[in-house]
């Protein structure tokens, strides 16, 4: 199981956005470390097929990722990714296995798998208006979830969470880490610290640090201060 990124940009008229970026990643979390700004979220895009880039290439497998096989391997959650109020939990799940060819039955079968993952089970027929901002994200996590996806890629998941919703949060993502390749973009230097097997640094377009951040490296936040200027760990 392995995701090439090779030497892949992304501009925009006069602005780079991603600047010729080339990883290979395997199983495991990756941290995705950045000030709003860096092209975490754009390079993020690109890596889900929802913007071209303008050069190079993202495997998955050898898969292109501009390929359908490359979407079933997939499981993305945006930062914003949009609900429907009036929906239920069980309902939203539904319609979005239905989106991604799911059958029926089995679909069923996963969306429930799926809420007592996320600890919605007992709310999977309430109506997602009534769900705090906590309940959203971890619904957007179940719907993300529900095809098995071997690539997870979760844009700022823990951003606006209570302490006690991140620490949940973490422990799921640390969990899905063990199948699958699990790319986390973050400014909460803490989320990172607690889950990522490694960690990917970017700044102005540029990844500026790939590999383990340990004690050897000195601490992680002392590094991101000394780039970013600021550590942001209540997001």
């Amino acid at each position: 199981m392995e995701l090439v990124i090779d030497r892949v940009s992304k501009q925009y008229k006069n602005k780079i956005a991603v600047d010729h970026i080339s990883i290979k990643l395997q199983k495991g979390v990756y941290g995705l470390l950045g000030a709003n700004g860096a092209g975490k979220t754009t390079l993020m895009r690109m890596l889900c097929g929802i913007l071209k880039p303008t050069s190079g290439t993202i495997t998955f497998d050898g898969i292109d990722v501009s390929e359908e096989q490359y979407r079933a391997v997939l499981g993305y959650l945006p930062q914003d990714f949009g609900y429907y109020p009036e929906f239920t939990a069980m309902d939203f799940l539904l319609y979005f296995a239905a989106l991604k060819g799911i059958p029926k039955v089995q679909a069923k079968r996963k969306a429930n798998e799926l809420l007592a993952l996320v600890s919605l089970d007992d709310v999977g027929r309430k109506k997602i208006k009534t769900f705090s901002g906590g309940m959203k994200q971890r619904l957007g996590i179940a719907q993300a979830l529900l095809n098995d996806p071997k690539l997870v890629i979760l844009d700022e998941p823990t951003a606006g969470l209570d302490p006690k919703e991140r620490v949940r949060f973490r422990n799921l993502i640390e969990s899905l880490g063990k199948d699958s390749i699990v790319l986390l973009s973050t400014h909460i230097v803490s989320d990172i610290e607690h889950i990522a097997d490694q960690v990917l640094m970017m700044k102005d377009g540029q990844l500026i640090f790939q590999g383990k951040y340990d004690n050897q490296n000195g601490d992680l936040e002392e590094f991101y201060l000394s780039q970013f200027g600021e550590v942001d760990d209540h997001a």
